[in-house]
């Protein structure tokens, strides 16, 4: 079967992507420790999701990415927290975004997904990289996708391919596809808080609960 590697942090958009491609590959995740608040529940989550669906998983542990970030991710400052009529707001949600920004992630994050790749003989790496997002973080717009597969084609010598089915959708259309394609989003996690209980109200955690609320679901 066909190898495919999964850039999987546990949340509804990765969840969603790796599981369009489930049938046809045998996926194998990783998910990155990078200090985040998150990352006791993402790893879970992640865990719990590949356990269900039959994926591999793996967990990449990148302190100094810890170290070098003044994200309020992984730092002691205070995620924001939003309300529902911001989310639409480029203003709002691109302060936001800036609260939150890791330091080049999704550049770190898939180029070793790539050395993955190669290693194991993988033809794709699949990333939950999103329309929604991809409006204020630069690293989840179609743009920098075309810009990294372009990069992959001239820098490997393998033909390995990012492949990100939800680059142009919202979170709605999102959680439509995850239906469709049989994903397992009431395992996903989705809070940049990283409690237990999701905080229910950070961007991450108010686009999830908008798109399931649209969409008919009572998901956390």
């Amino acid at each position: 079967m066909k190898k495919a590697i999964s850039v999987m942090s546990g949340g509804l958009d990765c969840t969603v992507a790796t599981a369009v491609y489930s049938k046809d590959y045998e996926i194998h995740a990783i998910t990155f420790d990078y200090g985040q608040k998150a990352a006791t529940q993402e790893i879970r989550a992640s865990k719990e999701i590949c356990e269900r669906m039959g994926w591999s998983h793996e967990v990449i542990e990148l302190d100094w990415l810890s170290r070098i970030s003044n994200s309020s991710l992984n730092t002691d400052d205070d995620i924001p927290k939003v309300d529902e009529n911001d989310l639409d707001d480029l203003d709002k949600s691109s302060e936001t975004a800036s609260n939150v920004w890791v330091p080049a992630r999704n550049t770190v994050f898939t180029s070793i997904a790539l050395s993955y790749a190669e290693s194991i003989g993988a033809e794709i790496i699949i990333v939950g990289w999103n329309g929604e997002e991809g409006a204020t973080f630069p690293d989840n717009s179609k743009e920098y996708l075309d810009e990294f597969n372009n990069l992959i084609s001239v820098g490997s010598p393998e033909k390995i391919r990012i492949e990100a089915p939800a680059i142009e959708l919202d979170k709605e259309e999102i959680v439509k596809l995850g239906l469709d394609v049989g994903a397992p989003m009431e395992l996903s996690y989705s809070c940049y808080k990283g409690e237990e209980i999701p905080c229910g109200v950070c961007e991450s955690c108010m686009r999830r609960k908008r798109a399931f609320k649209k969409m008919g679901l009572e998901y956390d």
